[in-house]
């Protein structure tokens, strides 16, 4: 918006600029015809009975009033002259606005509208850029949701399949029963997870995020999606330490919300961690805000995925895992919330670490 206020007061200025400078050389130009014409028409004898005459006598004796009539209707002369051109850059600008959406090539306006090309290309290579990233997201989605479909089969068939057997077989034993029960159960729940999935793709599309604020201590919400994460890390053995380098904090948030990032946060830690290894999350007072990293040690990062790692169904995995592959969205709904917040989240990835940072403003 200051950009476009910025464009158009310049070529106003411009425009008007080069009017009143044109006006002012039609004026210095008749007091030099005026005075020219009066030296040498004075020059000559004249009797009385020539043509012309009686109109240079008028003008003689009437200067001021021809200088007048002679700027004024120069004055019209410019004004519709430049009246016509501003036409004619309305006329421009409305058929270079009507190719913004149509067409890929960059606009080419007049040298007098320069900043009106750069500010239009601006927004043409934007849409562009837009448009290409809803084509990929959306590519994304379908392929996830093509994924989802084709997973769905398998947990479904090995859960008919079994249940099947217990219902068939009247001679199984007890440890067999149980073996088989075990199993369905296990499948179910991944079926449980895959459709998560599905409804987690539409909350996403359909709902808008909405805040219920209040005031809560960081360290303590911390603290409890740590221990809530326990059994997830005893399967790869993983360690998670809090470090609290500023003391205890407070600050004013969604709590529900929140957690969903820390959430994430910690989920993608553990998946990513090597076994073994020590997940850390630190805390921090960074005046106004306060600054949450956790850090993990696993693969490093490529920068080319480090920087689409918060698009919506981006997953770092390029190949489908039904084990670990999750809808893509966790992150890219962190970053929303987080943004809901006033605050900022990044991801950084070096040296086989990886550190999500974020920063929220310290309750009032």
């Amino acid at each position: 918006m200051k950009n476009k206020e910025r464009i158009k007061t310049m070529i106003l200025h411009r425009f008007f600029a080069k009017m009143l400078q044109a006006s002012a050389a039609c004026m210095v130009f008749l007091v030099l015809c005026l005075f020219l014409g009066k030296n040498i028409l004075g020059s000559y004898i004249w009797y009385g009975t020539e043509g012309i005459y009686p109109l240079i006598h008028w003008i003689s004796d009437h200067q001021g009033i021809f200088v007048l009539l002679l700027f004024l209707t120069g004055t019209l002369g410019i004004g519709s002259f430049y009246w016509v051109k501003l036409l004619n850059y309305f006329q421009e600008v409305l058929e270079a606005m009507e190719r913004l959406n149509g067409e890929s090539d960059l606009i080419q306006l007049r040298p007098d509208l320069r900043e009106v090309e750069q500010y239009m290309n601006e927004i043409q290579m934007q849409n562009q850029r837009n448009e290409q990233r809803a084509r990929e997201a959306e590519q994304r989605k379908n392929d996830l949701i093509v994924y989802l479909a084709h997973d769905l089969k398998t947990p479904l068939t090995s859960v008919i399949g079994y249940l099947t057997l217990l219902r068939d077989e009247r001679q199984i034993s007890p440890e067999l029963q149980k073996k088989y029960l075990a199993v369905s159960l296990k499948k179910a729940e991944r079926l449980e997870e895959l459709i998560n999935e599905f409804f987690e793709i539409t909350r996403f599309n359909l709902t808008h995020l909405e805040l219920e604020q209040s005031t809560v201590s960081l360290d303590i919400m911390l603290e409890q999606t740590a221990y809530e994460f326990q059994p997830v890390f005893a399967e790869k053995h993983l360690t998670c330490e809090l470090k609290q380098e500023s003391g205890p904090l407070k600050i004013t948030c969604d709590p529900d919300k929140l957690q969903r990032v820390f959430d994430n946060l910690l989920r993608n830690a553990a998946l990513y961690s090597y076994e073994d290894s020590v997940i850390i999350i630190r805390t921090r007072l960074e005046d106004p805000n306060v600054c949450i990293q956790v850090e993990n040690q696993g693969a490093t990062i490529p920068r080319e995925k480090l920087n689409r790692i918060f698009e919506q169904f981006f997953r770092l995995d390029s190949a489908r895992q039904s084990k670990s592959g999750g809808a893509g969205l966790g992150l890219a709904i962190a970053r929303e919330i987080v943004r809901l917040h006033g605050g900022s989240i990044q991801a950084e990835s070096f040296r086989e670490r990886t550190v999500f940072t974020v920063k929220l403003p310290v309750a009032s």
